[in-house]
């Protein structure tokens, strides 16, 4: 297998084989709209917003079927619920007491979310299914870009796919690797007739490899992480930590290093998470593209691991910050 892998991915096609793999993957860090124009007035729907809202239903379809007929002795979804919050529970007794009983929805929430999303980034039809950007709309982006970066436009550079069909939308499918073609070969020659060429931009794209939802979920916990502080401790005993000028300008500076380090925790939440799960997604595209059927499953594994460890992260780091955040920093 791995053998008829090899032959059938990219690295195969160099040497007349590639009759498995696919054209690799349209990538860029900035999500892509669903569509060519705007969706909703002058306003584009992202692949990672409909992923997005697909994993909130998800995970609100998994609390209603754990909780629909809850019993003494748990079954099915209410035993895998019963074991995530009791586990929580634990870890976060042990470090804020019982004040983690108002921290613990929230961090678990966050966990469950971020798994979820994670996990569905590897599901079939992500990054192979979408419309197609035809090349008069791929030039014009790109001679664009090479007019705001002073360059010449090379149209041997720009490569495209050829797709069946004269409709929209478009497949990555097994044995494609070899139907590409440059915008220069395309404006002299063109393809035959019921082809046409361009890019896919996917429908789907895991909603974590987007910055935009991993800074809203780090946003959110550090609202959070603030808003039980401020309810446990007081406006100004709270506030007290960022600005204090009683005591003199050493804590003065002390207060400003603290605030520098709430906005570093975010920037290190946002940019953790979305580059671990965008490098994994960059991983399972070149590996299903130089390798394709066998390659893949090793990097599948791994990326339903590191899936699970980034929520662990996430949702560990918000409960401890909630926690240090919500103690007494008085002199006693």
């Amino acid at each position: 297998m791995f053998i008829i892998s090899l032959a059938g991915g990219a690295l195969g096609n160099e040497f007349g084989g590639g009759f498995l793999g696919a054209p690799i993957a349209h990538l860029q860090v900035p999500a892509e709209n669903i569509t060519s124009g705007p969706n909703v007035g002058s306003f584009h729907i992202t692949n990672t917003m409909v992923t997005t809202w697909g994993a909130i239903v998800v995970v609100l379809l998994m609390g209603f079927f754990a909780t629909r007929k809850m019993t003494v002795v748990p079954t099915g979804f209410q035993t895998v619920f019963e074991v995530l919050i009791e586990y929580f529970q634990n870890l976060g007794h042990g470090l804020a007491g019982k004040r983690s009983a108002t921290y613990i929805p929230l961090v678990l929430t966050i966990f469950v979310f971020i798994v979820v999303s994670n996990w569905m980034g590897i599901l079939p039809g992500f990054g192979t299914i979408g419309w197609i950007e035809t090349a008069d709309e791929l030039v014009h982006h790109a001679e664009v870009e090479a007019e705001e970066d002073h360059e010449e436009l090379d149209l041997s550079t720009i490569e495209m796919n050829v797709f069946d069909g004269g409709g929209n939308v478009g497949i990555l499918g097994f044995g494609s690797v070899s139907d590409t073609i440059t915008v220069e070969e395309y404006e002299e020659h063109g393809v035959e007739d019921g082809k046409q060429a361009g890019v896919l931009v996917p429908y789907l794209r895991s909603a974590n490899t987007d910055v935009n939802t991993t800074l809203a979920i780090a946003l959110v916990a550090m609202f959070f992480v603030h808003f039980w502080a401020f309810r446990t401790l007081g406006f100004f005993s709270h506030a007290g930590k960022y600005f204090n000028i009683r005591q003199g300008p050493i804590w003065f500076f002390v207060g400003i290093l603290e605030m520098i380090s709430e906005v570093a925790r975010i920037i290190s939440f946002t940019f953790r998470l979305f580059g671990n799960i965008f490098a994994g997604e960059v991983l399972l595209v070149a590996m299903a593209f130089l390798i394709p059927l066998v390659g893949i499953i090793p990097f599948l594994g791994l990326e339903l691991f590191v899936g699970l460890i980034q929520a662990f992260i996430f949702s560990m780091l918000t409960l401890v910050f909630a926690a240090v955040a919500g103690a007494s920093h008085d002199e006693h």
